[in-house]
């Protein structure tokens, strides 16, 4: 199969942004089986194992698209619709009433349900990048990883939670002083930022940390932070929300609802989700419990790029067989606000 990936930006990235680097992934294990992948990228973009078109916003997009291109396959919102048949995964929360296309792919079961669909492919990781961790080390500290910047991943409340338990934090993907959204100023000698790491800095850190404090006040739409840190070995502490119950697998040890159906506490094997901070400290303070190898196993056998490579074929085929993925347009029709989910005491 000639299959296009279409990225506006240029690629390899330097950072954590999960668009470009799970169509690097899929990219790279859709090469290694033999399907012929191009990428469509910005001026500067190289490739070791995909042959690389330079994206010219000036030009149509059909005559960018290499002849004998079977799939198109856009990795962020395509400012046209190409004649060859087409699918788009979309990578963010919508903040504003709209509609979607048929062929429109989500990131996990929530954040297909939030916008009004039902088709996702859950993103997975290329496990080269990471190579073989130590399951039997010592874990002195705690990490968060992400982007801090961002409100909604809530490093804010990762750095209570650590400071409840006199836990030492590291921040992969943030800084001290913040000017994003006002002056923050992080003070805790405890907590160390490393802004964005290499791939070895970044392996390092999380195979030495006992898990992730990942309490997002908003509904994360899929969970690369979370793969990552389960293939390393780290269960993962945080809220309820978005993705994160799927991540943690459906065999749990417990969970509270409230009275509208809400997902209050989930508890697995690989971590606990609450939306009380007294729940997650309990949790934090118990992390040495966990199963470092049973963690890895589970990441190992669902975060894969095998499988979500597999996962889209299916849906190649169904587009390529002139299928929609979806009966009707997805349809969001109330978006969430952007006041943060709740976290209570």
């Amino acid at each position: 199969m000639r299959i296009l990936l279409v990225c506006h930006s240029q690629i390899p990235i330097s950072t954590y942004e999960d668009a470009e680097r799970v169509a690097w992934w899929l990219g790279k294990e859709l090469a290694g089986r033999g399907h012929k992948v191009t990428f469509l990228a910005k001026k500067g973009s190289e490739c070791p194992f995909a042959h690389v078109v330079h994206l010219d916003d000036k030009k149509p997009l059909d005559a960018q698209i290499p002849e004998g291109t079977d799939l198109v396959h856009f990795h962020s919102p395509p400012k046209s619709l190409p004649q060859t048949p087409y699918l788009i995964t979309c990578y963010e929360n919508s903040t504003e009433p709209c509609s979607f296309d048929r062929n429109t792919v989500f990131l996990s079961a929530k954040h297909a349900h939030l916008h009004g669909g039902t088709v996702y492919v859950q993103p997975g990781i290329d496990f080269d990048e990471y190579g073989h961790p130590n399951l039997n080390g010592k874990r002195p500290y705690f990490h968060f990883l992400g982007n801090a910047s961002w409100s909604g991943k809530n490093v804010r409340g990762a750095i209570d939670l650590a400071t409840r338990v006199d836990g030492r934090l590291h921040v992969i993907g943030g800084t001290r002083v913040n000017f994003r959204k006002g002056l923050r100023i992080t003070l805790s000698p405890s907590v160390r930022f490393h802004g964005v790491l290499s791939g070895p800095g970044r392996n390092t850190l999380l195979g030495a940390s006992q898990g992730l404090i990942f309490p997002v006040i908003w509904h994360e739409p899929s969970c690369l932070a979370v793969a990552e840190s389960l293939y390393f070995g780290c269960p993962v502490f945080g809220t309820p929300y978005g993705a994160l119950p799927e991540a943690l697998g459906q065999q749990v040890k417990g969970r509270k609802s409230a009275g509208n159906g809400t997902l209050e506490a989930f508890y697995s094997d690989f971590g606990c989700l609450s939306v009380k901070k007294s729940e997650l400290v309990e949790a934090l303070k118990n992390a040495g419990s966990y199963d470092h190898a049973k963690c890895h196993e589970w990441a190992v056998s669902h975060f894969s790029a095998s499988r979500m490579a597999d996962d889209y074929l299916r849906l190649y085929e169904k587009v390529l067989a002139g299928k929609s993925l979806h009966a009707e347009l997805p349809t969001l029709i109330e978006p969430s606000d952007d006041k943060p989910l709740p976290i209570r005491e």
